[in-house]
């Protein structure tokens, strides 16, 4: 990957966080007048014929944008994600997974974020198609539909270390 295919945090004017964009589109903001800069990639930088720039990591919009509510695809890459490839029942990362619906289709379970979980197959198997307390089992967490923050931070990912007092993680 190219300095310019870089990603970089992209900030409203109140610092929350609104989106990822390659390094080329920020620069692209910068230059125009429509962003600042306020973390650099440490030791990168982008050359001109006759300057050098600072590689950004998180830039901030120079004026507010009121966005709409954005809504994450529900989808079984998408679950695994949320779950961090973790059975939501027995904690494993290193068996094959599944997704589960807690409360099955039979019984009224819809496709949700709030019904579906990473499983491993055996886990899967044990519960079959009852709920966690008829098989006996309990969920590690109470599985939640993921904003946008959740978002960067799992399914697109950290960057760079800069990243995280945005999103958070400090």
């Amino acid at each position: 990957m190219g300095n310019l295919e870089k990603n970089v945090l992209v900030l409203n004017q109140n610092f929350e966080p609104l989106s990822v964009c390659s390094a080329k589109r920020a620069i692209v903001m910068v230059f125009l007048g429509k962003a600042e800069i306020i973390e650099r990639y440490n030791g990168y930088r982008i050359h001109s014929v006759s300057n050098s720039y600072p590689l950004p990591s998180v830039v901030k919009l120079g004026i507010y944008i009121k966005i709409p509510y954005k809504r994450i695809l529900l989808s079984r890459k998408n679950i695994l994600k949320r779950d961090q490839h973790r059975c939501q029942y027995c904690g494993r990362t290193d068996r094959p997974l599944t997704v589960d619906h807690i409360i099955p289709k039979h019984l009224g379970g819809k496709d949700t974020w709030e019904n579906l979980v990473c499983a491993c197959v055996k886990c899967n198997s044990i519960k079959g198609n009852r709920t966690p307390e008829q098989a006996g089992l309990k969920l590690l967490s109470k599985p939640r539909k993921p904003n946008h923050i959740t978002y960067i931070q799992r399914f697109i990912g950290i960057s760079d270390d800069h990243w995280k007092r945005y999103l958070f993680l400090d």
